[in-house]
């Protein structure tokens, strides 16, 4: 197992005396990748590098998703209450603000995980509605999806992602109560636990497990047989898997996919968030220090960084192989081998 490391510098040549970041390969590079397997050398070319597409902008970026249709990454600012967008062409863009739905949010900030639903709508995790809501991108009209588990609102809908293939338009969504101002001690907090939900079709939501402190990101294998799970509590800094079974419940224990305790024990910044996956089952997901590639047995493959603490990814472009990495205060992206799964 080799692991080697490369580093680079920001080129401050990529800024404009205004600070505007220039288009294609003017772009700043920053950060660097890490490589413990021969397996990363295919998934992450040699000579790729961390591009930074934005300025220090943002309180918390968030939710990547890839827009196919329009050819552009949409994402959240959390506390900023703000969405954003990105093109090649267009560079930077406010898209939405507030990001928020609803007149008087109870939660702090605005929206955090973003997918593209079967329907073609955007599906939002609202921090302060406490809700996931869908909107329709061409008319910026929003509905409410889900609001409340037996009879109680929910605490701050953190990450969703959706069945395609075993049970087409189902939601799988986490619920820890980041947006909530004091947390679990917040006055506000109607949940007795932070918990995994299912939203079926017909409206039932249904807590597949409320023993995590912190669920944050989740998504589904390429088959919809696995559910993962990305703790980020300090205490179990983890990926759970869940075997689901043919009605979409958790089969048996959860178990331990991938750990990166050590790495923050080591003092690498931030903990485990969101990923995406590729066509081969790869985890692309964020945790201390970066995105890691992770096998679909569970190995860490490798580690993308970009300097800062980071919060989500997603694949995207024109072929689905850039991965676009919400970077705490920036967006950013690496060329890839890999295809986003899901993608046309």
């Amino acid at each position: 197992m080799k692991h080697i490391i490369r580093t680079l510098v920001p080129a401050a040549a990529g800024l404009l005396a205004s600070g505007t970041l220039l288009a294609g390969d003017a772009y700043p590079t920053v950060g660097g990748v890490e490589r413990y397997s021969e397996i990363m050398d295919e998934l992450v070319p040699s000579d790729a590098v961390v591009e930074r597409l934005t300025e220090d902008t943002f309180g918390w970026s968030e939710g990547p998703v890839w827009v196919p249709d329009g050819g552009y990454v949409l994402f959240s600012d959390v506390p900023g209450n703000t969405m954003w967008k990105w093109s090649e062409e267009g560079g930077l863009e406010e898209f939405l603000k507030p990001s928020a739905n609803g007149p008087e949010p109870t939660g702090s900030g605005g929206t955090n995980g973003l997918i593209m639903g079967l329907d073609g709508r955007l599906l939002a995790t609202d921090h302060g509605s406490r809700t996931i809501y869908a909107m329709d991108l061409e008319t910026m009209d929003r509905s409410t999806v889900v609001d409340a588990y037996d009879g109680k609102r929910f605490n701050s809908p953190n990450d969703l992602v959706m069945s395609r293939v075993r049970w087409p338009g189902t939601l799988f969504f986490t619920d820890p109560p980041y947006g909530l101002d004091g947390q679990d001690d917040s006055e506000l907090k109607e949940q007795a636990v932070n918990g995994v939900f299912r939203l079926d079709t017909s409206g039932e939501v249904t807590l597949l497990d409320g023993t995590l402190a912190r669920p944050n990101g989740i998504g589904l294998s390429t088959d919809e047989k696995t559910l993962y799970v990305a703790s980020s509590d300090r205490d179990n800094i983890t990926f759970q898997a869940y075997d689901l079974d043919e009605n979409g419940d958790i089969a048996g224990e959860p178990r331990t996919f991938a750990d990166t305790t050590k790495w923050f024990e080591a003092g690498d910044e931030g903990a485990n968030d969101g990923f995406a996956l590729d066509t081969d089952g790869n985890l692309w997901a964020t945790g201390p220090g970066g995105v890691y590639v992770i096998s679909p047995a569970g190995e860490i493959l490798g580690r993308i960084q970009t300097g800062t603490r980071v919060a989500n990814c997603a694949f995207g472009g024109p072929e689905g192989k850039t991965l676009y990495i919400t970077s705490h205060t920036f967006l950013a992206r690496i060329r890839t081998n890999a295809k986003g799964f899901g993608l046309p």
